[in-house]
C-alpha cells in the first residue's frame, strides 16, 4: 500500500460523504478557518461577493472541502474545474459566461492552467469581463463580454509555480499546514461515526499517528483497518487491531510505507547514505522520478529522514536508526533528535528509533 496523498476514484466517492459541510464542522487549520470566516461573514454583511480566495498546501489537506464550504456559507452555487482542463481561453470563457451572480468558481491545481486561459482570467477577476476573439489573422476582432460578479477559489499544491500577476489578484491567501495527531484523531472519529465503524479511542490514536499529517490518508487507513477488523477480528478497531492491520498494509509506526522504506533503504545501503540524484534513486527503487519527488520526499524531509543538498539527496541519522542501522559519524542530523510525527503523543521511544 502506497500512502499517496493524491485522490483516487474510490477516495472521491467516499470523501463526498465525509466532507464537512460548514466551517463549524471543519477540523484543524484554525488560523485559515478564522481568517476565512471573517472574509465570508464580512462579504455577507456587505451583500457583495467576497474577494477571490487562493488555498495552497500539499494534497489531501482539505482545499476542495474548504471551497465547497465557502459556497455553502455564501448560499451560492459551486462550479468545479481544474487547471489542466482549461487548455484554451475558449474553455474558460464558456465556463465564465455561464456563471450566475454570486457563484463560486473552484479551479483545482490552478498553477497548471494554460497561459492563454490564465491571461483571460486576469480581466475576469478584476473587471468581471472577458474579451472573446472572433476570427483569425488580420480580420480577427475582440468582443468584450460582461460576466456576472463571482468569487474564484483557486487551489494549488505549488504556490511558487503561480505567476505573479495571477497570485496578486487574489484578495485572500490561506496556506494549509499538515494536521496534528490530535486533529487527525478527531477527523478519524468523525469519519468512523459516519461510516458506522466501531472505532475505539486507542484505535483512533493509532491510525491518526500513522497518517502523515493528512486527513485523506487518515480516512484511507481507517477504511483499510475496518476491512481487517471485519475479516480477521470481531469488527472493533482497537489499537492492537489497527497495528496488526497496518502491518499487513506495510505502514509502520511513523507512517512510512513500502516505497518510503525502499527509498531510504536504497539511499543507505546502495549509496552509503548519499548524496545521490533523485533520478538515480528512482531507478534503484523501480519508480518514476516524479513519484519519488512528489510522493515520498515531502514527508521524508518533514520527518527529518532525508535532506536535500546541492549535490543530491542524503539520508539523515534518523533514517539510519529507523532502518535498524548505526549511522556513520558524518551523518546528517542529530541521532538523539526524534522524527517530527506532527505531535503524536502515543508514540513510544522505540518508534522514534531510540534503540538505547
Amino acid at each position: 500500500m502506497t500512502l499517496d496523498p493524491l485522490p483516487d476514484p474510490v477516495d472521491r466517492d467516499v470523501e463526498t460523504t465525509l466532507r464537512p459541510r460548514d466551517l463549524a464542522e471543519f477540523v484543524g487549520q484554525a488560523k485559515v478557518r478564522e481568517q476565512l470566516e471573517l472574509v465570508l461573514h464580512g462579504a455577507l454583511r456587505r451583500g457583495s461577493p467576497p474577494d477571490h480566495v487562493l488555498l495552497s498546501g500539499p494534497p489531501g489537506l482539505g482545499k476542495t472541502s474548504l471551497a465547497m464550504i465557502i459556497a455553502a456559507e455564501l448560499g451560492a452555487s459551486l462550479r468545479i474545474t481544474s487547471g489542466p482542463a482549461l487548455e484554451r481561453a475558449g474553455d474558460l470563457a464558456a465556463m465564465l459566461s455561464n456563471l450566475v451572480e454570486g457563484d463560486v468558481l473552484f479551479i483545482d491545481e490552478i498553477h497548471r492552467m494554460a497561459r492563454p486561459a490564465e491571461e483571460m482570467l486576469y480581466l475576469a477577476m478584476e473587471d468581471f469581463r472577458v474579451d472573446v476573439v472572433v476570427g483569425k489573422g488580420p480580420g480577427a476582432t475582440s468582443i468584450p463580454l460582461d460576466i456576472a460578479p463571482f468569487t474564484l477559489v483557486g487551489a494549488t499544491t505549488r504556490s511558487g509555480a503561480l505567476t505573479g500577476p495571477l497570485r496578486d489578484r487574489f484578495g485572500f491567501t490561506g496556506h494549509m499546514e499538515f494536521y496534528s495527531a490530535d486533529d487527525l484523531e478527531l477527523i478519524v472519529r468523525r469519519s468512523a461515526a459516519i461510516l458506522a465503524i466501531d472505532l475505539r479511542p486507542d484505535g483512533a490514536r493509532e491510525i491518526a499517528g500513522r497518517s502523515r499529517g493528512t486527513p485523506r490518508i487518515a480516512n484511507r487507513l481507517l477504511r483499510r483497518v475496518r476491512d481487517y477488523a471485519e475479516v480477521r477480528a470481531d469488527g472493533a478497531v482497537t489499537r492492537d487491531v489497527a497495528r496488526d492491520a497496518l502491518a499487513v498494509y506495510d505502514v509502520d509506526e511513523l507512517g512510512l510505507d513500502r516505497l518510503d522504506r525502499a527509498v531510504l533503504g536504497a539511499l543507505v545501503r546502495s549509496f552509503g547514505g548519499g548524496p545521490v540524484g533523485v533520478s538515480t534513486l528512482a531507478v534503484a527503487v523501480g519508480e518514476e522520478p516524479t513519484t519519488v519527488e512528489e510522493v515520498c520526499e515531502p514527508y521524508l524531509v518533514r520527518v527529518g529522514m532525508l535532506a536535500r543538498t546541492p549535490r543530491g539527496r542524503v539520508a539523515t541519522a534518523a533514517a539510519w536508526l529507523h532502518l535498524g542501522l548505526q549511522p556513520p559519524p558524518n551523518a546528517f542530523g542529530d541521532p538523539a533528535q526524534p522524527p517530527n510525527t506532527f505531535g503524536d503523543p502515543a508514540k513510544s521511544p522505540e518508534a522514534y528509533g531510540d534503540r538505547g
